[in-house]
């Protein structure tokens, strides 16, 4: 599948980024990823976080002294990061202090302050705190002013354009937090915690979480190691780290690439009243539409206040019970609507919504094929048969492989999304049939396998192209590149039905 942005995206974004950044210019650091993690348009960058917070889990705690959040690309882990900022938003602070961790320099175990004047992003320049980052490097002996660690690495920089948008007036003090010393980076917690006490001041610590494993293991590490994190014992959660890398998960690298930023704000978050910490909201790549399964990175959001936490009012969940197949005009019209904003959303910011807030309806586990048409003509037709994925989750998943990932066409632009009709199809479980006789034409999908080759048609097909039964099985014989007639002898054959309706039937 030529899936071509996406899949561009998807390398570019889990990737460690390990590209040669620019130099320092004017003692300003410019931006090493726009256009890699995040948009390099100053006015896409706004819009995309400004969609990220209209979308954010709404504030969970009275007293947030620190945010933890994730700083993979904006496709992946962006909501997750707005998650995080929602909880502070609307709050006036002077300094933003952001941790990052060390990805690129492999010999730096200390924990440089960034000494220069400012960050550069599409949105304008950070200016930094100076003073503020001159105490702080001066507070603790593991501080060093090594500017060139800033220089590739992308922990702090994707976090700048969210302080940009939410705290326009304040300045930054960009830290890189290169040792996992449980001790180290308790001492600079507490250095920091003295340098920022008694002023307005925001603590903002950087970190994916699990990497590489496949997504059902993430969820199972990362739950843990939240768990830790809300402890505010950095010792705990360094033990707890140590303890899930001694199991042996396959394919996992990292609990948590930020770890040091996270112990020193635990650390700070405690000695400034702090008492507890809580997850906002959690996901891994494999739960985004573009992200594949089997090896995922871990995202959350979690805050670390004082005060008592507000009850969670999210659902996010699948339903478990199963629900019939039909769906209300009001259930379409959402499904429609959602796989419409998808496109749009990557169209006009190349981020994606998430499919959260949505009804457990809508949630139930169903195959899906969104398929688009163009003044009457075929546009894009992607689908995902088994019933493995949640509805909703896969409308949005279909519909931007439909608009860019159809081998069969050029990816959708700008200018064509107003001109293209969007269709749903909810397909119920294939069933192996006995042979071409118990193929209803009109209300029966169907799927043939042969030679290690399979093709399939929706049901609504073969009454558009006025294809008999046969002729219809000869058309799926050459789709799957093989000759006509292959199906009377050796082709396994499977029937469905669906539910289709499109964005016609409401206007």
């Amino acid at each position: 599948m030529r899936s071509l942005l996406l899949i561009v995206l998807v390398s570019l974004s889990l990737a460690v980024a390990c590209q040669a950044g620019k130099p320092l210019e004017n003692d300003v650091r410019s931006p090493t990823f726009a256009g890699r993690f995040y948009p390099d348009s100053g006015p896409v960058l706004r819009l995309a976080i400004q969609k990220f917070m209209e979308d954010a889990v709404p504030a969970r705690v009275k007293d947030p002294v620190a945010i933890i959040v994730p700083h993979a690309g904006y496709i992946y882990s962006g909501q997750i990061c707005a998650d995080g900022y929602e909880q502070v938003s609307g709050r006036s602070y002077d300094t933003v202090v952001i941790l990052g961790t060390n990805h690129t320099n492999p010999g730096f175990g200390k924990i440089s302050v960034f000494s220069g004047d400012g960050y550069r992003t599409p949105l304008g320049i950070a200016e930094v705190d100076k003073r503020m980052a001159s105490a702080l490097a001066a507070a603790d002996s593991d501080c060093v002013l090594e500017d060139l660690v800033h220089v590739r690495e992308h922990s702090v920089e994707v976090q700048v354009p969210f302080v940009q948008v939410l705290f326009p007036k304040a300045r930054i003090v960009p830290v890189i937090v290169g040792t996992q010393d449980a001790d180290a980076c308790s001492r600079f917690g507490r250095a920091l915690a003295n340098v920022v006490k008694g002023s307005r001041t925001l603590i903002v610590a950087s970190t994916d979480l699990s990497h590489y494993p496949d997504a059902k293991d993430a969820a199972a590490v990362d739950k843990e190691t939240l768990a830790a994190v809300v402890t505010l014992d950095a010792v705990v959660l360094h033990e707890k780290i140590k303890s899930l890398m001694n199991r042996q998960v396959p394919n996992l690298d990292t609990c948590a690439c930020g770890e040091g930023p996270i112990m020193a704000a635990m650390t700070a978050a405690k000695a400034l009243g702090a008492t507890g910490g809580t997850v906002v909201s959690y996901l891994n790549s494999g739960d985004v539409p573009v992200g594949e399964r089997t090896r995922v990175v871990g995202y959350a959001a979690v805050v670390l206040a004082g005060g008592e936490e507000k009850p969670s009012r999210q659902n996010d969940g699948p339903s478990k019970t199963p629900a019939a197949v039909t769906l209300t005009p009001s259930e379409k019209k959402t499904l429609l609507a959602f796989a419409r904003e998808s496109i749009s959303r990557y169209l006009a910011t190349r981020t994606i919504p998430l499919a959260r807030g949505f009804d457990p309806r809508l949630q139930i586990h169903r195959g899906v094929f969104v398929t688009l048409m163009k003044k009457g003509e075929l546009r894009g037709c992607i689908g995902h048969v088994p019933a493995d994925t949640p509805l909703v989750n896969l409308v949005g998943a279909m519909a931007l492989k439909s608009a860019f990932g159809d081998p069969r066409f050029y990816p959708l632009g700008d200018e064509e999304l107003g001109q293209v009709e969007i269709e749903i199809s909810m397909l119920t479980l294939p069933k192996i049939i006995s042979g071409p006789a118990d193929i209803l034409v009109g209300r029966d999908g169907v799927i043939l396998q042969k030679e290690g080759r399979a093709a399939l048609f929706l049901p609504q097909v073969a009454p558009k192209e006025g294809w008999g039964r046969d002729e219809t099985l000869d058309h799926l014989c050459l789709k799957a590149g093989l000759d006509r007639g292959c199906w009377k002898e050796g082709a396994q054959l499977s029937t469905f039905q669906a539910v289709v309706f499109s964005e016609s039937e409401f206007r």
